[in-house]
């Protein structure tokens, strides 16, 4: 059985070395092209401005490798011995992973539990809620979506930013990275409308996407496609898309490779 695996490229190895040695079929198709943002004074303004701030929340991975790409900064950020006393919120393991190897420590990230599956703003916000009183001040690094509304302002998170204020909190925003639909050839196009009713199982880790599946294949018919997604929300996108069959799984490789064997 083939299993497509859709996240961004540079992302989507681990995965398909899963389906591999699990004996799955797996093919690379990213839907979602990343790339630092043009606006890149305004990453170098948010560093210099650090210490002013009480916490910074990346979004994903992306949003902390970009983010770190114009750090300027020789001293280190997020660890004891850092001038800086501004923690790091993490929404799941990409992003904490990508703070550990920029030199962030553990006592200076605060994230879900890694082993509960479960990595979203409701899942973080349980772990951080605590220490934001009145006046504390959160950066959200985060992504934008090239020729959205108001895209130059990014997107994402908005639930969490909301949690904050309403704790009397204040937040600032900064896209460090662009997201955009892919370019595909003929070929590439042909063979994903194809996928949409040979057995394949599409695997979802971004209701974006599916936006940019059903962008690339305009007019293809998804009623016979499958698809296992890692939130609920994912999976609410896929049924508005039309997917004939959606499992919802944990973004954990050991429950995702359970839900595409339960489609055998």
């Amino acid at each position: 059985m083939r299993v497509i695996i859709t996240r961004p490229q540079g992302e989507a190895a681990p995965w398909l070395s899963a389906m591999d040695a699990s004996g799955f079929s797996g093919w690379a198709l990213p839907l979602i092209d990343v790339h630092a943002t043009p606006q890149a004074q305004a990453v170098e303004s948010a560093w210099s401005r650090l210490a002013g701030f009480d916490a910074v929340m990346f979004v994903s991975r992306n949003a902390a490798k970009h983010f770190f790409a114009r750090k300027s900064l020789e001293s280190p950020v997020f660890t004891a011995q850092s001038a800086i006393k501004t923690v790091a919120f993490a929404t799941g393991p990409g992003s904490y992973s990508t703070l550990e190897r920029m030199g962030a420590e553990p006592a200076f990230v605060f994230a879900p539990d890694l082993a509960a599956g479960r990595f979203d703003s409701e899942a973080l916000w349980e772990v951080v809620k605590d220490r934001v009183v009145p006046g504390y001040r959160v950066l959200i690094v985060r992504g934008s979506t090239v020729g959205a509304p108001g895209g130059g302002e990014g997107s994402g998170r908005d639930w969490f930013a909301q949690q904050v204020q309403s704790a009397g909190g204040e937040v600032e925003f900064v896209v460090s990275y662009e997201r955009s639909c892919p370019h595909w050839d003929a070929t590439t196009r042909q063979q994903a409308a194809g996928a949409s009713q040979d057995g394949s199982v599409w695997v979802f880790s971004s209701s974006e996407a599916i936006r940019n599946l059903q962008q690339c294949c305009t007019g293809t018919g998804w009623g016979q496609a499958r698809a296992v997604v890692t939130h609920h929300r994912i999976g609410a996108a896929a049924r508005a898309a039309g997917f004939g069959q959606v499992l919802e799984s944990k973004p954990l490789l050991p429950a995702l490779l359970a839900s595409i064997e339960s489609l055998q």
